[in-house]
């Protein structure tokens, strides 16, 4: 399937797929899988979409959506859960691991992601430009935009030598953002104390310990988690614990 005729599907200017009609006579289902934690904004605007290309939930579509709440080992069962149910097509966002998960459930189904990382480095796709089999969608590139962010905070706070990343362990891209991260720390010639951290306490550690670390400024790493975190990130500061969290211990440890 051509990235024309996703989009055409998607677009409601032909009609869905034979393949996809005959899982699922009838009303077509939609599946949509979230690596975050529900946001009705985000259901609400999706909807919003399929209603502009003519496609009205309880009319003629129907939209399961599923969560993974920043636990990316719930996305294999959550991407297989909507291939039994015979969805006609498959709509993810929250980086490489929800399209991994769901391209490993399925070879047929149409899969439509936006993500983070480079769908081809990640084998999402073939190319860019031809992305072949089932899947394709919209990169913003954001793992290869760390060096880009780092660049960026170095030039708000230039005084600033020692930059803590907080980066979540959790993330099959974790180890590249890493290199990206210190590969332009040596062009800037900045020091990058790298913290690992995927859970509410692990980020309250984290941020406990940073200056002990010496370290002037905080990088947060794209990551679905960490924008579920938002409340608790808009409130720390370095040496600081989080009021609501219940800390008990550290499993953090501070790397490169």
């Amino acid at each position: 399937m051509t990235r024309r005729e996703f989009f055409t599907l998607l677009g409601g200017a032909a009609t869905w797929p034979l393949a996809a009609r005959a899982q699922q006579p009838g009303v077509p289902l939609v599946g949509f899988v979230n690596g975050g934690s529900p946001s009705p904004k985000r259901v609400a605007a999706f909807r919003d979409g399929l209603n502009e290309a003519g496609f009205i939930e309880g009319r003629n579509v129907t939209v399961e959506c599923h969560w993974a709440e920043g636990h990316y080992d719930r996305l294999p069962q959550l991407a297989t859960e909507l291939v039994d149910r015979g969805v006609a097509v498959i709509i993810l966002v929250g980086g490489g691991p929800t399209t991994a998960a769901a391209k490993a459930a399925t070879a047929t189904i149409p899969i439509v992601f936006i993500s983070g990382d480079d769908p081809v480095k990640s084998g999402a796709v073939a190319a860019l430009n031809r992305p072949g089999g089932n899947v394709t969608g919209v990169s913003l590139l954001t793992v290869a935009m760390e060096a880009k962010r780092l660049q960026l905070l170095h030039e708000l706070v230039p005084n600033v030598a020692v930059v803590a990343a907080i980066i979540n362990q959790n993330n099959p891209q974790a180890d590249i953002q890493v290199q990206e991260l210190q590969g332009a720390a040596r062009t800037l010639g900045l020091q990058v104390e790298v913290f690992k951290a995927s859970s509410p306490n692990e980020i309250d550690t984290a941020f406990a310990n940073l200056a002990q670390r010496r370290a002037g400024a905080v990088l947060m790493a794209g990551d679905a988690f960490f924008n579920l975190r938002k409340e608790q990130l808009s409130y720390l500061r370095p040496g600081m614990r989080f009021p609501r969290s219940s800390v008990s211990g550290s499993s953090l440890q501070p790397v490169g």
